[in-house]
Order: C-alpha cells, then structure tokens, then sequence
C-alpha cells in the first residue's frame, strides 16, 4: 500500500520545516515535498510605517543575516529619496555585507554541513553535529568558529553590534571608518585567508567520497541568476542581474535589477508558506532558477580578486563545458566566495575612498516608489516599498533568496528520494541524505516566508499531554 514518510523536523537549517515523501503501492518514491511551516507577514505589518523605519524593521526578519535585509532596504530607501550615496558609504556597506557573508558562508561549511562531509552521512545521528565534529576534528570546528566570529567582528566594529546594527541608514551610513577599526580588520585577514584555504583543500579532497550524492543532489538543469559588475565580475552589493542556462549561455544579462518584475513572477503553492518565485518568459513551473553561490559563480566570468579566481578555475574544472549543476557544489561555491569577501575587504579598506568622512546623503522622499536588489549570503534578495505624500508604506514585496531556490529544493528532495529511499527498508542515512540537499542551500525560513494571498491553514490547539483539544482547517 502506498505511504507517506515524514521527515519533521528537517534539522541544521534556519527555521522550521518538514519533507514529505510519498511512496506508490510498489514502495517506490512517487514524490517528495518540502514544506515551510512557519508563516510571518512583514509586507503587510510594515504598511503605515515611516519609510525610514523600513531597514530596522526589516533586519529583524532574521538574527542570522539581518545585514542582508539592512543592505536591500537601505538600497530601496535610497531610491525612494533619488540620491547617489557618497562612495565612501557604498564601500562601507560593501565591506559589512562581505563580513555578513563571510560569517553566514562559515555558519553553513562548518556548524552545518561538515558533520555531514567530515563525519559521513551515515555516521550515527547522535554524534552528527558540530559537537561531535569538534570532538572528531577540534582543529576544524576551531577554525569554523574563528572565521564565523570575524565576520561576526567587521560587522560589530563598523556597526557598533552584531546583530541588528542601526548603523546603514537612507543615504548612506551613520558613521565614518576610523583608522582603529581599520587597523583591527587588516590584521586579522591573513588568518582568515590561510583557514579559507585549508577548509577548501580540505572539502577538494574529499570529492571523490561523495560521488553518488554530488550525482543525485539536485543535479539537473536549471537557470542560474545573480548580480555581477559591467564586466561580469562577481558582486554582492550592487550591480545588474545576469541569467545562464545549464550550458552557461546567457539568457540575459545587465538586466536593470529595477526591472525584476518583468522577468520574475511569483507563484504559491497550498502546501508550503515559501513563495515559489519563476523566470516569467518560461512561465511556471518550468521557468525555475537557482541563486546563492553555486548561481553566482556560474554566472560570473571572474571573481576579480587573485585567490578566488584562482579556485575558480578549479571549480570550473569540474564540468568544463557548462554549469556546475550539482547542488552538493554550493559547499565549494561557498569557501571561494569566503575566499573572496576576504581579499575584497583587504582591497575595500586599503581604498583610500574608504576613509572619507562623507557617508551620508540627506534628503526626503522624492520618488513615491523605490526597489532595493543586493546579494545576501543565500542569494539575491529584493526590497520593493511604495509609500504616500507622507512617507508612510502603503505596499511592501520581498522576494527573499531561499524563495528563489523553492522549485530547485524541491526537484532536488525527489531526486534524492528516489536514488536512496526503498519503502521495504528506509534507512536513516537515506533520509539525512535527502535532508542534507536542503542543507546545501542552507536555506533561511524565518526570512523567506511571506506568502501571498489567502494560504491553506490548518491550526490545532493542543494541551499539555499532547491531546488535540480543537482544531480549525481553511483549504
């Protein structure tokens, strides 16, 4: 008889979801699903607010990467005033969203996945974690927490906290560069570049015992889409949108990220509160895309700084006449993108543009329209707020990185379902292998859940024993 397995909840990941995976008669996997079981509402509770409130208020979607939403509400509020900020804000944003990206892209190699590389997928889940890694590696899980802490650290002395800084502002940003914080972050990089380098030799050598999951995890054809500079160069903080095919043709490239709507359409499915976001000229669902690091590097046609470009052509190597389409690569997507925010920052505070005291341009709304796109650690995010004479919000999208990837996680969970998952013995490394595709995405839930129209709900009320006391069902 047919059944259904649950994995719930799925582990090592930021915020709350399920798989599902419904087996035939035959005990074959017939399809898989990935759901969000989380609901938050930011675009609707953030209409009536000052617009200048919006990259405060939108940071606090999520403790993991509130500079990403900083960063793209501050572009969109910039836009809504019609300034130019002075460059030496564009630079500062530039190097706390690197260290929001370096500290993120640590979070997910080292606490996340490496007990899945380091320790294997069928090591006993009661030692699968980074706590068993630090007994197993301490040298590893050390050098995770340093580098995590770093990125933790540029963030703090530019912005004066970790989490949730008020320091990037409409126009610009709140304070200058001091010759002290500086000083402090050049000092620190080189340790950060020799722990990078090793956390990739590392992960280099151990490709060849993971073949099946590097041939099974989301391995498919797919467009790719991410931000680059004119000249195809990788970037995270400004920049026009480019999009590849599986064979790295393009499909379009310096789109006017201003534009997105006319190529981005957003659908939404009864069983998940994750908006599945589409390509509009392929339409839904075959216009599906992936973003994140795998996505930019694909895109890109070079990192532009001398040690990232150098892995690069490593990576690329790996199918030298196309994309890398494997989703087990966003791993090594993420340590050259580490690579890279880590000489960026080098190059960002040795500019001596760096250190001028003009960060700030004042002015009122001027446009009552305005679209922030930046790249978060996840992939691209967007920020689109209308507001009224009064500067007040009357309309707020956000199309958030792990939406972008919602089709790809999907068709990448049943991919793996059906290599590993046999209804006559479900083993428990099957299931964290199918588990361990979302983690290659290290998607982030508690931003991404913002659902559009009326979603299906089902609500329970449960007591203290675990009896469903009364329950309320809305197709």
């Amino acid at each position: 008889m047919s059944r259904t397995i649950t994995i719930d909840p799925v582990t090592r990941i930021e915020g709350h979801s399920k798989i599902t995976i419904h087996l035939n008669d035959q005990g074959e996997v017939a399809d898989a699903r990935f759901h969000v079981t989380q609901f938050r509402g930011f675009e609707k509770f953030t209409e009536g607010r000052p617009y200048y409130e919006m990259p405060a208020i939108t940071a606090r979607i999520c403790g993991i990467c509130p500079i990403s939403h900083l960063m793209a509400s501050a572009k969109a509020c910039d836009d809504l005033l019609a300034v130019q900020i002075p460059p030496a804000a564009a630079n500062l944003r530039r190097i706390l969203n690197l260290g929001q990206t370096i500290q993120s892209h640590a979070l997910s190699f080292f606490h996340l996945s490496a007990p899945d590389i380091l320790l294997g997928m069928d090591a006993d889940p009661a030692q699968r974690h980074i706590l068993g890694l630090a007994a197993a590696h301490p040298e590893i899980a050390k050098n995770g927490i340093w580098l995590r802490m770093f990125g933790q650290q540029i963030i703090e002395w530019l912005a004066g906290k970790r989490v949730h800084p008020a320091w990037v502002v409409p126009g610009g940003v709140g304070s200058p560069l001091t010759p002290e914080t500086r000083d402090r972050i050049l000092e620190m990089i080189p340790q950060g570049l020799t722990i990078t380098r090793q956390a990739l030799d590392l992960l280099k050598g151990a490709l060849d015992a993971f073949a099946s999951e590097i041939d099974n995890f989301a391995n498919f054809p797919s467009l790719f889409m991410g931000l680059t500079t004119p000249d195809g160069s990788l970037e995270h903080y400004d920049g026009n949108l480019r999009i590849r095919d599986e064979n790295r043709d393009l499909v379009g490239d310096q789109l006017d990220p201003k534009q997105y709507d006319d190529w981005i359409g957003e659908a939404v499915e009864p069983w998940s509160y994750l908006k599945t976001p589409y390509y509009k000229p392929m339409g839904y669902p075959a216009g599906f895309y992936r973003v994140g690091p795998l996505a930019r590097l694909n895109n890109c046609d070079q990192c532009g700084t001398p040690l990232a470009d150098q892995d690069l052509q490593d990576f690329r190597a790996l199918v030298p006449q196309g994309a890398v389409l494997s989703s087990f690569h966003y791993h090594y997507a993420r340590l050259i993108e580490i690579l890279y925010g880590l000489e960026r920052v080098q190059a960002l505070l040795n500019d001596p543009v760096t250190a001028s005291s003009r960060v700030r341009a004042q002015a009122g709304p001027n446009q009552s329209e305005g679209i922030g796109v930046s790249e978060a650690p996840r992939g691209t995010l967007i920020h689109h707020y209308r507001i009224d004479d009064d500067g007040l919000i009357t309309w707020a999208n956000l199309i958030i990185a792990t939406g972008h990837n919602n089709m790809a996680m999907n068709r990448g969970i049943l991919q793996a379902a059906k290599t590993y998952v046999r209804g006559t013995q479900i083993e428990e490394g099957a299931l964290n292998r199918v588990e361990a595709v979302i983690r290659c995405y290290d998607p982030c839930l508690s931003c991404s859940t913002h659902a559009l129209g009326e979603m299906a709900l089902h609500l329970q009320l449960v007591d203290a024993q675990g009896n469903i006391v009364d329950e309320k069902q809305r197709a």
